[in-house]
Parts: C-alpha cells; structure tokens; sequence
C-alpha cells in the first residue's frame, strides 16, 4: 500500500476540510489518507462523507485537534466491477438544497406526498447524497412530527450530513424540536452550496 497521505486541515471552516479531503482521495489510487481537524463539525463532516463514500474511517483524538485516517483501495458499495460505471468519488458530490417542507406548488396535501416519494427514492440512492441542507421550511423536515423524519434519520444513519438553518429554526421557534441533523449558520450552508459539488435545489 502506498504511504499515508497527511492533510492539515486545521483552521479551515466547513465544507473545507471535507473539500480537501475529497481532492486527496482523487489524487490517489489507493492508500490512506490522514486528514487534521481541530473542531467536532469537521471532524462528523469528514467521518461522514468517508462512510458516505463507502470506505472506513478511524478517529483518534490527540489533545485539541482529531486524527481521521480513510483508507482508499476497495470499491465504492454498490458499484459493480467492470460496469464502466464510475465510482461516486470520481464526481462532485451531491448536494440537496431544501427550501421547504412540501414539494412543489398547489395542495399542501400533494406537495407533503411528493416531498415524501422524492426523499424515500434518495434513500435509495447508492451511495447516498453527502448533504442534504434545511433552509425556510425545509429545517421542519427535520423536526419533531416531521411525516420524512424517518427518511432522514436514515440517511442520516448512511453518513448524510444534514445541516438545519440556525436562523430559521429560531424564527419558527422549533430549534428545540430538532430531532437529526445539527444546526447550521448560512456561512457553513454556502460553503456547500459554492464547494466542488453538485447542488440540487428542492423548493
């Protein structure tokens, strides 16, 4: 196996760390890489989007700063070999920007349905999205009584990082409703939204 590739990312705002550690998985064929973070988001961030890409990650804390060491060199679950199908690391990540709580214009009724099917088919998605962000609305997708909570505690459970908008939460005054997912300022959600990724809007 290749040596370890090091990568200090200590001091770099999210989705930075996630960013780079991606780029250096890209460079390489195989072998580890040993990724630096000096704060508990990155470190969840950069944890997740490795199970979200379907290898392992081992965390090691060592006084302020976590050591995540990602070993490349096994496929991406559910590629098949030799399916001339690339692997969901050699494409910009998917990123789900969600505005709302219901799906489209007209009944509120048929806008939940369809919010519903869209995010019970991402579940099904192999390997799943790594972020789904939670803007206006779309952060009561994400909270107590939410008919898609049990889609997002499983893609949660996947490895999605799923990020609800600290200022709308605090405007509908359900911050304390939330039930997966973390809380987020609109610096982080545009760091994803102007990050090498590919954004889905879902309004």
């Amino acid at each position: 196996m290749s040596p370890t590739k090091n990568i200090d990312c200590r001091g770099l705002a999210c989705p930075q760390p996630v960013l780079q550690v991606k780029k250096a998985l890209d460079s390489i064929t195989e072998g580890a890489i040993e990724a630096i973070v000096d704060n508990d988001t990155a470190r969840e961030n950069v944890s997740a989007f490795a199970r979200n890409a379907g290898y392992s990650a081992e965390v090691k804390k060592e006084d302020q700063n976590y050591r995540i060491t990602i070993v490349k060199g096994t496929p991406v679950k559910g590629e098949e070999a030799g399916s001339g199908k690339p692997a969901r690391e050699e494409v910009a990540p998917l990123v789900y920007f969600i505005t709302s709580n219901i799906l489209g214009q007209g009944s509120p009724d048929l806008g939940q349905v369809l919010m519903k099917s869209l995010l019970v088919t991402i579940n099904e998605m192999n390997p799943p999205p790594l972020a789904l962000l939670l803007l206006n609305t779309g952060v009561m997708s994400a909270c107590e009584g939410s008919p898609v909570l049990e889609q997002l505690q499983s893609l949660y459970t996947r490895g999605t990082i799923i990020i609800a908008c600290g200022t709308c939460l605090d405007y509908y005054k359900i911050k304390e409703k939330l039930k997966v997912g973390r809380v987020g300022n609109m610096l982080e959600i545009n760091g994803y939204l102007v990050g090498e990724v590919k954004v889905i809007t879902v309004a």
